[in-house]
Parts: C-alpha cells; sequence; structure tokens
C-alpha cells in the first residue's frame, strides 16, 4: 500500500500531479516536444471506472493479534520507527512478507472475468485470518477493506466493491498481512482476460521499471538511485511516473518515515544502509500521471482516463545488496508468475 508522497494526506485531494516529472529541459526540448508530438498516445480506458457497492469490513477473529494503530480507531499517529530493523524484526518481515506473497499467490488464479473486487477482497481476507495474520489495510485510517484493489486508470488504492472485471481490464492487487508484530507488503497487476497492446506494454514495462530499480539497490547509494532507474525506463516507453504516491519504510509500522520515491529526486539522498527494510511499488501510466481522488477519501485515479499499472516488492539492504522478502513458500515471486502467464495468454 503506496505512502503519500511527502506523509501528508491532504496531498490525496490535489486534483493534478506535478507535470515537471515530463517536461524536458534546457536545449533539449525542442526536439523533445517534435517526439512526443510524432508518438501516439494511448486511448483513455473506456468505459470509466464508477464505484459499485461497497459491503461491510469483514469481521476479524478475536485471537487475532491487531496491529497498533487499531487501538487508536486506525490512525497510525507520526512514525517514530528507526529505518534500521533488528535481528529479530528482520526474521518477521522474512515470515510476514513471505506470507504476503503467499496470499497473492492465492487469489490470482480467481482473478478472472465475472469475479467482483469484493469476491477478491473476501478471497485475501479469509486466507490472511487462516494464516494467522491481520489484513493490514482494514481500518488503517478508516480503509474500509482488506485489500486494495485497483482497476484501469485507478492509480492505487481502489476499494472493493460489486463492479464485476471485465475481459480487458487491468487490476492490481495489493496485499499487507500484519503477524508477528510486523507488516508484509506486495502487490502485482493483472490482466484480466485478454486485453489491449497498450495494456500489455504497460504491465510489462512497469514490472520491469520494478526489477531495474532492485537492480540498483546498494549499500552506501542514495535512496534516488531507485527513482532514477524507474523514471529512466519509463521514460524509454513514454510512460508516465507517478509522483504522489511512494515506497516507504516498513516493519512494525506499515508506513515508516523512510520515503522511496519512484522518479528522481536529488533531494532524496538518505544513503541505504544494511536492515532498511521498505518497499519499491512503482506506478506508471499510459498517459500523464496526474491524478484526482474519489470522494471516498482513498481511490486515485488518472486525470486523462489513461491506464496506470504497479508492482510492488519488500525489500531487505543487506551488506552487498538487497534480499526481495516478498517471495512466496514455493520461491516463486507472484509478480514474475502472473505477469508471465498474462503477456503469453494475450
Amino acid at each position: 500500500m503506496a505512502a503519500d508522497g511527502n506523509g501528508d494526506r491532504e496531498l490525496r485531494h490535489r486534483a493534478a500531479g506535478d507535470a515537471d516529472s515530463l517536461v524536458p529541459k534546457s536545449s533539449e526540448m525542442n526536439m523533445a516536444k517534435r517526439k512526443q508530438k510524432r508518438a501516439q498516445l494511448a486511448p483513455a480506458s473506456l468505459p470509466p471506472i464508477r464505484q459499485g457497492l461497497v459491503s461491510p469490513g469483514r469481521p476479524v477473529p478475536a485471537h487475532i493479534v491487531r496491529p497498533p494503530y487499531m487501538r487508536n480507531g486506525g490512525d497510525p499517529g507520526r512514525s517514530t520507527m528507526s529505518h534500521i530493523r533488528t535481528p529479530a524484526e528482520i526474521e518477521a518481515m522474512r515470515v510476514a512478507n513471505r506470507l504476503a506473497a503467499d496470499i497473492l499467490m492465492h487469489v490470482g488464479p480467481f482473478v478472472a472475468p465475472g469475479v467482483t473486487t469484493d469476491r477478491l477482497d473476501m478471497i485475501v481476507h479469509e486466507k490472511t485470518i487462516e494464516l494467522g495474520g491481520y489484513p493490514s489495510p482494514l481500518g488503517y485510517r478508516g480503509y474500509p477493506k482488506s485489500v486494495c484493489t485497483s482497476i484501469n486508470e485507478v492509480i492505487c488504492h481502489g476499494i472493493p466493491d460489486s463492479r464485476p472485471l471485465n475481459n480487458g481490464d487491468i487490476v492490481n492487487v495489493d496485499v499487507t498481512i500484519y503477524i508477528g508484530g510486523v507488516h508484509g507488503d506486495t502487490s502485482a497487476t493483472f490482466i484480466v482476460g485478454e486485453t489491449d497492446e497498450w495494456s500489455r506494454v504497460l504491465v510489462h514495462e512497469t514490472k520491469v521499471s520494478l526489477d531495474k530499480a532492485i537492480e540498483a539497490v546498494k549499500p552506501g547509494l542514495p535512496i534516488n538511485v531507485i527513482g532514477l532507474a524507474i523514471e529512466t525506463h519509463a521514460r524509454k516507453f513514454n510512460l508516465g511516473v507517478v509522483r504522489e504516491f511512494i515506497g516507504h519504510g516498513i516493519g512494525p509500522e506499515f508506513h515508516g518515515s523512510l520515503q522511496i520515491p519512484h522518479y528522481f529526486d536529488a533531494r532524496a539522498r538518505t544513503i541505504m544502509e544494511p536492515g532498511m527494510t521498505f518497499t519499491i511499488e512503482p506506478m506508471l501510466t499510459s498517459g500523464h500521471p496526474d491524478l484526482g481522488v474519489w470522494d471516498d477519501d482513498w481511490t486515485a485515479v488518472t486525470l486523462d482516463g489513461r491506464r496506470s499499472a504497479q508492482f510492488e516488492h519488500t525489500i531487505l539492504m543487506t551488506e552487498t545488496g538487497c534480499e526481495v522478502l516478498t517471495i512466496a513458500s514455493d520461491g516463486r515471486a507472484p509478480a514474475d508468475v502472473f505477469t508471465a502467464e498474462s503477456i503469453t495468454a494475450v
């Protein structure tokens, strides 16, 4: 589940993003403008997504340990968590993130035409409880469901509802589990049935941008190399990079103070150190990344109606690089499995 780009929830209500990420600088301006004019734009996603009926949040058995924010009505308060995890926390993070990946692997086969996102919520919720965990989104800052499901032009934080998935949709399923005192967080974008070439490229290249970001992670380097890798790849395919929602520190807190921009930000100079755990979760768009938020205070959508895709891993910084924690019990990453299957199907 992505964090707001400056830690301020009021940013959600901005009607538009920062267009500077797509504006070339200096003497390259005129050449870039000519290239942009020649570049063919993906069409808007039609019909636009409209909210269906949202069912009540599902109950959690009393024996399941709740995250601390549930003692405060879902308000996590200000982050006080260190950027560095203790050895015990690292072991707990390995378990929680493996289980998050297992849940995503479990729900993936149910993503199909005719299935409602409310049913996907039920499947994620029940599997999370079966594994002994709490679905972290449920009640967090008032979020009403146990998973985020973001369809087509929805960038992130889509609320599961009664709308059935249609052939040709793309949908991001974002799973987080709280267990053992820490959170595990991962997501993947699925192609529903058969889709168009624009969506296929968007989904594939968003996944590749995540892979390139992970390759860039090295101890001693600044955090901004992650955004540089993502933005560099996105530009090659004329894809927009969402700036308002970013990766975040994670551990005993759902969203720590460590911020991971998915675009290059020269100010993001925090040095990566062994023991850090954080998410990388690029959100790319087939059009401009300007966004608005529905009046549910959660659902972020592209203003131009073009589609968006997202993939997410939680990683642990090591002495030599990083360890991807969101790998399922069978040794596979859900993003790898379902992206490969979707691309093959198309």
